[in-house]
């Protein structure tokens, strides 16, 4: 088995204004690299063996300072862990998403389900799972993965077959949800929120 923590990106100034990044490029403010280096003192506490990255700029930044802190280095970037794609919806503030659209279900032109994100990320974090088994075996490794909110509710909605997380549960920068990955499984250990 492999213990996989997903990790979400320290603040932006989108996250801040509150407006919906998905795929745009946006990087870490202050606040952001600060969050950073609370997750890494949080993930200090255990032993880790290797970090990934999603492919965009503010998680590539924290796995950067995460890895530095921990003495890791950034083992690749795996595009399936990037934030979901808010076609027409991207940009825009949660407030005007919400009225335009009604909630984070709606089927919006040119966005991804969140259902179809929880999918890619889930096989991502298999293959990453599979591939630090063949490299660490035969004992589990703990494996780091940093990406994005929508793609850490999706997977905790899907391996918790919809109940969780919470209806207005927020997954906060810099939060840590561990996960046991196995063959044909991935299961929800624990949350933490790093404040």
């Amino acid at each position: 088995m492999t213990f996989i923590t997903l990790i979400r990106h320290g603040q932006t100034d989108w996250n801040l204004a509150r407006r919906i990044q998905g795929s745009t490029d946006i990087p870490l403010n202050e606040k952001g690299r600060a969050d950073a280096h609370r997750a890494a003192a949080h993930l200090a506490e255990t032993p880790h063996d290797a970090i990934y990255s999603s492919p965009l700029l503010r998680a590539k930044e924290t796995a950067e300072i995460i890895a530095a802190e921990l003495g890791l280095e950034l083992a690749g970037v795996v595009p399936d862990v990037r934030e979901r794609e808010f076609g027409e919806g991207e940009g825009m503030l949660v407030s005007d998403y919400i009225s335009t659209y009604g909630d984070w279900h709606a089927e919006v032109p040119g966005a991804e389900s969140l259902h179809d994100v929880g999918v890619r990320a889930i096989a991502a974090l298999h293959a990453i799972a599979r591939d630090s088994r063949r490299r660490s075996a035969p004992r589990a490794e703990s494996v780091l993965v940093v990406a994005h909110g929508g793609v850490i509710r999706s997977v905790i909605d899907l391996v918790s077959g919809g109940t969780l997380p919470r209806d207005g549960e927020v997954i906060a920068n810099g939060s840590a949800h561990r996960f046991e990955a196995s063959p044909g499984s991935l299961r929800l250990l624990e949350e933490t929120l790093v404040i």
